[in-house]
């Protein structure tokens, strides 16, 4: 580039067609703005990636680094890595086929009932109605209710405010022990479905269903009732079902 006075010179591509006269001449920093404004073109920059994409080189560009690193550290080279990331896998795999889902157990479990009392045959048919729908976690819980409130109506259990599903498991087996294993199997069911996250299904609610059309015939041991129980006298025998119990309401 040739100069004149000392300052650059424009080249010949720039020179005024036609003109014989001496290439134009502008000063640095002048030329360097118009450069600059000329660049700043949108015409200059249709082509160039967008902020997403070139966040998203970035970030590949990055991880790129560091499993190169890692790569380097780990024995084998990359081989070994995608092996040691391939066992973690198969490791976290195996767990969650193992333990299942997360639960969440809470610090105290809460009470069974809500706060407005039904009777067994209204619960039995809440569960039926979410049973025909397909909804199988309330028909479960539903159903887990009616057999509970039905002990209570048959004063084989005695009615508690605030009483959990495994505390009606464990006051049903003392005059249900033949019962005890499924009473405690369902109070974990509806534990796991009402407080634990768990799904229910078809089977769950059947298991439940049968457990309670059983209880509905089921003969108490008197002897092994439970103490706060009322309506049972004697040590053998049997408690009419229709006994009426104080949550019927």
């Amino acid at each position: 580039m040739g100069r004149a006075g000392g300052v650059p010179a424009l080249p010949p591509a720039m020179w005024r067609a036609g003109d014989d006269a001496p290439p134009l001449t502008v000063p640095r920093d002048p030329a360097r703005g118009a450069a600059r404004r000329e660049l700043s073109r949108p015409m200059y920059h249709q082509d160039d990636p967008s902020l997403f994409q070139r966040a998203l080189d970035a970030f590949w560009d990055r991880l790129d680094r560091l499993l190169g690193a890692a790569s380097s550290a780990a024995p084998g080279g990359t081989v070994g890595l995608v092996v040691i990331l391939l066992a973690v896998i198969a490791l976290l795999a195996a767990l969650w086929w193992r333990l299942g889902a997360p639960r969440r157990t809470p610090a105290s479990a809460p009470a069974l009932f809500d706060d407005r009392p039904r009777s067994a045959a209204e619960h039995r048919a809440a569960a039926a109605a979410h049973a025909a729908r397909g909804h199988w976690n309330t028909a479960v819980q539903e159903r887990m209710r009616a057999l509970v409130r039905a002990l209570e109506e048959r004063a084989l259990l005695d009615p508690r405010p605030g009483r959990t599903a495994d505390e009606a498991a464990s006051d049903a087996a003392r005059p249900l022990p033949d019962h005890a294993t499924r009473l405690h199997t369902a109070a974990r069911d509806f534990d796991d479905v009402t407080y634990g996250g768990r799904t229910a299904d078809e089977a769950t609610y059947r298991r439940l269903s049968a457990l309670d059309d059983d209880l509905e015939h089921a003969h108490p041991h008197l002897a092994t009732s439970n103490p706060h129980t009322t309506g049972t006298t004697g040590t053998t025998g049997t408690t009419d079902r229709n006994t009426p119990g104080g949550a019927a309401g």
